[in-house]
């Protein structure tokens, strides 16, 4: 298989599945706080086609792939009405905690998957194409799921982070804070693109985002090794 193809193949997937159950885990918690609107949208739902935006879900995470740059992406966002929840401020901040926490749970998910593979077909120095594809579909899928999770807990609106730091100011910085929001993607553009471009050493995703993510990473891959028996290096996982 053709290595650019089977690259792409391997993070699709892994892909489509961390921010689709990210969608639908503010969905699920909103209505669970009283806020059915995404389920009267029929969005809540693991139906990818109902979540999957063509450039932001697609096309710039196989472009950032391809490039070696880290992978980002979103899905179209599930709607939450905060004024049917029944504690708008606090339910707010639960909702939005409820993508990056399901990003985490889905990574350990595939760290346990990745340790009982190793386990049961144990060999990698000549692993089939089947096992090697489905090894990095699982590792791809693990280190994904903790990205996604961390880049969306920066508090940069319209950012998950920033709707929970929202719930913590007072109400009148609160206000001050949200009326940001209309500039989301600009303001994301600018911070995360073009300022590390013009400006030496500003990199938010570098010196935010990544070293917890490498620490993460590690503790997932300990959990994997924990699940094999033993210590591994498959493809991707070392």
């Amino acid at each position: 298989m053709n290595d650019t193809v089977f690259q792409a193949a391997t993070l699709i997937l892994p892909l489509v599945l961390a921010i689709v159950f990210h969608e639908v885990a503010h969905g699920w918690v909103a209505r669970m706080l009283g806020d059915p609107t995404a389920d009267e949208m029929n969005r809540l739902t693991l139906n990818p086609l109902r979540h999957v935006d063509p450039i932001g879900t697609i096309v710039l995470p196989g472009i950032l792939a391809l490039v070696k740059a880290p992978i980002l992406g979103w899905a179209k966002p599930v709607p939450v009405n905060k004024w049917r929840l029944g504690n708008p401020r606090r339910d707010m901040m639960l909702v939005a905690a409820a993508g990056p926490g399901s990003n985490l749970l889905l990574a350990a998910m595939g760290a346990v998957a990745l340790g009982l593979l190793v386990r049961w077909f144990g060999d990698w120095r000549e692993p089939s194409l089947l096992l090697a594809f489905t090894s990095a579909n699982l590792v791809n899928f693990l280190l994904i799921n903790i990205f996604l999770a961390l880049f969306n807990l920066l508090p940069i609106p319209p950012f998950d982070g920033s709707h929970i730091v929202e719930g913590l100011l007072p109400r009148d910085v609160a206000r001050r804070y949200s009326s940001f929001r209309r500039f989301g993607l600009p303001l994301v553009i600018v911070l995360l693109l073009v300022l590390p471009a013009l400006v030496p050493g500003f990199d938010i995703i570098g010196r935010v985002v990544l070293p917890p993510a490498e620490w993460l990473r590690g503790h997932y891959l300990a959990l994997a090794e924990l699940v094999a028996g033993r210590s591994f290096s498959g493809p991707g996982a070392a």
